[in-house]
């Protein structure tokens, strides 16, 4: 009882106190400006421009299109009040009963369970108060709401309401909100459609019927639950209603979303929402147009046929860089946009498996070891604190001798483990720490297998660096803002920095070409008209795919694997999965550059596979590399 008495007390000091603060909040606020909800204008958008300076989006919340409340049918209206404010013709501006009880409930659970906003409060809190939750910002959004019922009719309240209410996806208004769902007008909608609409505005990322159409009629049948008990429809009307399914009309496929997504997120964070949405800034990106369109489609073909089979789960993603800027050309973040802004991209972490490879014999290169050096391919067991640990081969075959081109060429297991041993830890770790992978990089054997955490971004970085001269260019995709009087008010400026010499790195890459070579062999697939370089990486179980490939122009880094990085399935190699992804972007490309720059101090050199020794090209196990 005690306790009951104390919450109590708290709920009278809260209603006190909100007496108190608007009698304050009056009396040092004796003008506020009420034109906004008659005269409200839309801001000038911001422009987004691709790296040949056209647009092709642009950012404005405001996409609103007014209509009186006359023109919206009387079923629409009812949704919304029945959904968010039932006592909206009763009160003047709070509802008094409603922030007792609420107050009550959530000081019973001890937790937010139940809110108490008028239709009015939530108008004032969109047109003049931010979302963050504080007590002075209730009370004033409290004592505005009665001000506002004081000077407009409860009729022009409710039509700004429904004007410029947010749907989510940049969706201001039931007008624009109808014509995105369902194509009509909103004159034009059902009951159940006018339920959806309402039912959104709990939560428009849950309940927005394009992403979660079942969580939406969840809530939608609720709102109808409302309707009914308030008998603002009948039975057969409620009946009618909640029987049919929440459909919307087919979304066209949207161009680059995961990079628009990204870019609003870093713009939102860099020069506010006001800016971004109405301060008519031009922004600079580095997306090309036409390879992104083309890695759209390369991607769905692909995904279309893995996910009509056994693998209906998998997602993925895709980054194309600038090999010498790092400026990001495409971007794919999953599969399906409207199901899932998560952006694989940049956000997943994934072990990077094989495709780490390259900076264990980088870190071999430089510490003085030859790719003509040759290990033997054999069984080993590591003695580790958990136990014994005996990795193997991904066929589970050992082929004795070999050089180290030829092992890091088929990405051996055994031989990337000994020469990480031999090599020793830290300056691998050095390295990989250098090329700016994030990951947990632990010191044992294991490492060299790609033991590490990173992002498909961080892969595409590093891996670019061997197409690039041993040079890291940072991955980014915005150059430069201007604001509408054209002024550069953000420049970009991107981190770029040798991390392997010329030399080392000329080495490793002509391998990672006799990589590709191998890729070519195996798919025998009609090859592009440049030198390229390949990793393939395939993690424990075959849960991601990996496939890096680079031109001298252009890096493309793919990966394929789960959400919830469960088995993609047996034998399910990059080369089925990710590579045919890559080979359709990478065909008819405009090649600018077709030949690697090596450092003039190389020397090509013919050696056997097998022994390194020395060879003539006749040689069937002869392979090429320099020294």
């Amino acid at each position: 009882m005690s306790t009951i008495l104390y919450r109590f007390f708290i709920v009278c000091v809260l209603i006190a106190s909100t007496i108190l603060g608007g009698i304050w909040f009056i009396t040092h606020n004796k003008c506020i400006d009420f034109s906004v909800l008659e005269y409200y204008q839309a801001g000038q958008p911001s422009i987004v421009l691709d790296d040949e300076g056209h647009e092709w989006t642009r950012f404005q919340l405001d996409r609103r299109e007014p209509i009186p409340l006359e023109k919206m049918p009387k079923h629409l209206i009812q949704a919304f009040i029945a959904a968010e404010d039932w006592r909206f013709f009763e009160h003047a501006g709070i509802s008094w009963k409603g922030i007792i009880r609420s107050a009550l409930v959530n000081l019973y659970h001890g937790r937010k369970v139940q809110g108490a906003s008028t239709i009015t409060q939530q108008l004032v809190r969109l047109l003049y108060f931010d979302a963050k939750k504080t007590f002075s910002r209730k009370i004033k959004e409290q004592l505005v709401a009665i001000m506002v019922e004081a000077q407009f009719t409860k009729e022009q309240i409710l039509e700004t309401y429904l004007n410029h209410v947010c749907f989510g996806c940049g969706i201001y208004g039931v007008e624009a909100a109808c014509q995105r769902f369902w194509g009509k007008k909103a004159a034009d909608i059902s009951l159940d459609e006018a339920a959806v609409l309402a039912a959104i505005m709990r939560s428009p990322s849950r309940y927005c019927p394009i992403i979660n159409p079942l969580s939406a009629e969840k809530r939608r049948d609720v709102i109808l639950h409302s309707m009914r008990k308030l008998n603002i429809i009948t039975q057969e009307e409620y009946e009618l209603a909640k029987s049919l399914p929440v459909k919307v009309k087919d979304q066209d496929e949207p161009f680059a979303p995961h990079m628009k997504e990204m870019i609003r997120i870093f713009l939102e964070e860099q020069v506010g929402k006001t800016a971004l949405y109405n301060g008519g800034l031009i922004i600079q990106t580095t997306l090309n147009r036409a390879l992104q369109e083309k890695a759209q489609r390369a991607f769905a073909r692909q995904f279309k046929q893995l996910r009509s089979g056994p693998l209906a789960g998998i997602d993925g993603a895709l980054m194309s860089l600038d090999t010498k800027t790092g400026e990001i050309k495409a971007l794919i973040g999953g599969y399906n946009f409207a199901k899932s802004k998560f952006n694989r991209a940049t956000q997943a972490r994934r072990q990077m498996g094989s495709t780490f490879k390259p900076l264990v014999y980088a870190a071999a290169i430089k510490a003085g070891m030859h790719f003509t050096d040759t290990d033997i391919d054999e069984p080993i067991e590591l003695k580790q604190s958990n136990g014994v640990w005996s990795p193997n081969n991904a066929f589970d075959q050992f082929e004795g001798e070999m050089t180290l081109a030829w092992a890091l060429s088929t990405s051996n297991n055994i031989i990337a483990i000994k020469t990480f041993m031999q090599v020793g830890a830290q300056p691998i770790i050095d390295l990989a720490k250098r090329c700016h992978l994030q990951g947990l990089l632990l010191p044992y054997p294991s490492l060299a297998l790609g033991c590490v955490d990173a992002t498909l971004k961080e892969v595409a970085g590093t891996f670019n660096i061997f197409a690039n001269d041993g040079v890291y260019a940072q991955p980014h995709f915005i150059q430069w803002i201007k604001d509408r009087w054209g002024s550069k008010i953000w420049r970009s400026a991107p981190c770029t920095e040798r991390v392997i010499s010329s030399v080392d790195c000329g080495q490793v890459t002509k391998v990672l070409e006799l990589s590709l070579k191998r890729v070519q062999e195996t798919t025998k697939q009609e090859w592009i008209e440049s030198d390229a370089i390949s990793k393939t990486g395939t993690t424990n179980d075959f849960r991601t795919c990996w496939f890096a490939g680079s031109t001298p122009d252009l890096t493309t880094v793919i990966y394929i694997g789960r959400d919830d990085n469960q088995p993609i399935g047996a034998h399910m190699f990059p080369l089925k999965t990710a590579f045919p992804i890559w080979l359709e972007i990478y065909r008819d490309l405009p090649i600018n550059q077709k030949h690697f720059s090596y450092d003039p101090s190389l020397q090509e050199c013919l050696i056997n596979k097998k022994t390194g020794r020395q060879t003539h090209s006749s040689d069937k196990e002869m392979i090429a590399v320099f020294i």
